[in-house]
């Protein structure tokens, strides 16, 4: 193919100038074979370039967020939402209750998604509402540690229930566990680098069976209840405390509950690939949540026709023991069930984190080679490679959970931050456009909500919150030294833009165009081309970022 020679986007500190090897300026597009279709146009307005495709529907979208949700968590939150909330009753309260706070945030995300139609999602609103500095600062916490985190632990529940069949005993080696879920992990990074369609594809049949499979889990409990056994669903019982009641391990439970929704923001960072956002964002959030608020209360309300809450505080794997009680010869079904759930997870995070990545990068926080998106796949093949390394070495480490314990009240404090901004953004520019606007009371109580919870979980676990504030704070330092400064030094300069010119190369990738516009009217056809393929014959090299 021709030389990639788009220049990368202005402003970056990671990207050497002009004079430093950092890309070299618009050049002719190179001699075309003969009977080859002449390049379109140059500039953007001539229609060329390379931009991510719209290709997410209402039922992709739907797909993306309800298979983002269910993952592990719905088969391993219940033990510590119970042993927080501290009774039956309180636990399904808190489960209800978690439910219609997501909505709240999902809610306010679907305004900030389609005022700032961006991928990257709270990352793109807070850097754009607050300054670089504080997009930063998300972007640092989510990139280094909480996705690379969560996948890594994904991946490797996914690989433990796989193995769960072959080492019914003593529990599968920790060498083939580790070595499943790297394979996992790689497999799922080379699909989503081939096709966007056949990513969602994968989500959407994941969805669908994790939906089945907690059809059979809920019809198992109505079945059961139906023959009278709902012991601990009835008061006194429903109420009987396990333990004192106390306002911090409620709000604790409130935490562990909000990690199986977690998930309900993913929609957002890839809004640039959504047809029709400010139609199918508010629609697909409507449709998903409740549904999966619905499906969680009654999946915890089948759990305790099985088994009594003494037994679901000491079980590791709470399907799977529902199963071995309730389904009989059908108990296989969880084991696959939680194996396809997590698959589907994995797929579904990768996807969504590359586009951060992409969302960062082409911010001029990241380096811009992980802007960069394929010719002729428009997938940001760069940003999904090193969302895979970076989660292949999590899988390497240590005690992952607990690290995930740290950053995951910063990770929610961060979206009260966002939330936040909708508000400072009403204020600040009120006449700007806003497709979708919610009431402010929206907002409001959520940042009371969430706020209240948080005070209350910082009181009762001020270590492991404390953690992961610090984790957040040291990107401040970062930010300052390596972002803040004009000038880098030319050796620093001629190396980072050597790498992007190898990477591109390695990858076949450029820097997208600035407004893709792909449901503008089709232009006429260019001489040679009298069917109008269109994007189908652009040629390899991309027009200049604008």
């Amino acid at each position: 193919p021709p030389a990639i020679n788009n220049p990368p986007p202005p402003n970056n500190p990671w990207q050497g100038g002009p004079g430093s090897g950092g890309g070299p300026p618009p050049q002719e597009p190179p001699p075309q074979k003969e009977g080859s279709p002449p390049p379109p146009p140059g500039g953007d307005e001539g229609g060329g370039g390379v931009a991510l495709k719209k290709e997410i529907g209402l039922l992709s979208a739907c797909g993306i967020i309800v298979g983002n949700i269910i993952g592990s968590g719905i088969f391993v939150s219940p033990r510590g939402v119970l042993g927080n909330a501290g009774s039956v009753g309180v636990a399904l309260a808190v489960w209800a209750a978690t439910g219609v706070v997501t909505a709240l945030g999902a809610l306010c995300y679907a305004e900030l998604g389609a005022t700032i139609p961006k991928s990257g999602g709270d990352y793109a609103y807070v850097k754009d509402i607050f300054g670089g500095m504080a997009g930063f600062l998300r972007l640092w916490i989510s990139v280094l540690v909480i996705y690379p985190t969560n996948q890594a632990v994904i991946a490797l529940t996914f690989a433990s229930y796989v193995l769960r069949p072959l080492f019914p005993a003593g529990g599968a080696p920790e060498p083939g566990l580790r070595l499943l879920a790297a394979a996992c992990l790689l497999l799922l990074t080379w699909l989503n680098s081939a096709s966007v369609r056949a990513a969602t594809r994968l989500q959407d049949a994941c969805t669908a069976g994790k939906l089945l499979a907690l059809a059979v889990i809920v019809a198992a409990g109505a079945w059961r209840l139906a023959a009278g056994h709902a012991g601990w669903l009835r008061p006194p019982l429903s109420f009987w405390w396990l333990q004192p009641p106390e306002a911090g391990r409620v709000a604790l439970a409130f935490l562990q509950g909000s990690f199986a929704y977690g998930g309900w923001n993913f929609l957002n960072y890839v809004t640039e690939e959504l047809v029709e956002p400010e139609r199918n964002l508010p629609r697909a959030i409507f449709i998903s949540i409740p549904l999966v608020t619905a499906v969680y209360v009654l999946a915890n309300v089948a759990y305790v026709t099985a088994m009594t809450p003494y037994e679901l505080l000491q079980s590791d794997a709470v399907a799977v023991t529902f199963g071995e009680k309730a389904l009989g010869p059908l108990a296989w079904l969880m084991p696959a069930a939680v194996a396809l759930s997590t698959f589907g997870g994995v797929n579904g995070s990768l996807f969504t984190c590359s586009r951060l990545f992409y969302a960062g990068a082409r911010e001029g926080q990241l380096p811009a080679l992980l802007a960069m998106i394929h010719l002729r796949r428009r997938t940001p093949i760069p940003a999904l490679l090193v969302t895979c390394v970076s989660t292949l070495l999590m899988l390497v480490t240590g005690d992952t959970y607990t690290l995930i314990s740290y950053v995951g009240f910063a990770n929610h404090i961060w979206y009260g931050v966002a939330v936040a901004g909708l508000l400072v953004l009403r204020w600040r520019e009120p006449r700007r456009p806003r497709p979708i606007r919610v009431p402010l009371v929206l907002p409001g109580l959520y940042l009371l909500l969430w706020g209240a919870l948080g005070v209350l979980a910082l009181l009762r676990e001020p270590l492991a919150c404390g953690v992961g504030l610090a984790v957040t704070a040291a990107g401040a330092p970062v930010y300052l030294l390596a972002l803040r400064p004009r000038s880098k030094p030319p050796a620093l300069q001629r190396a980072v833009a050597s790498l992007t010119r190898l990477g591109q190369q390695l990858c076949l990738v450029v820097y997208p165009h600035s407004d893709p516009q792909p449901h503008s009217a089709p232009q006429s056809a260019p001489h040679g081309d009298p069917k109008g393929r269109g994007e189908e014959q652009q040629p390899l090299a991309a027009q200049p970022h604008n």
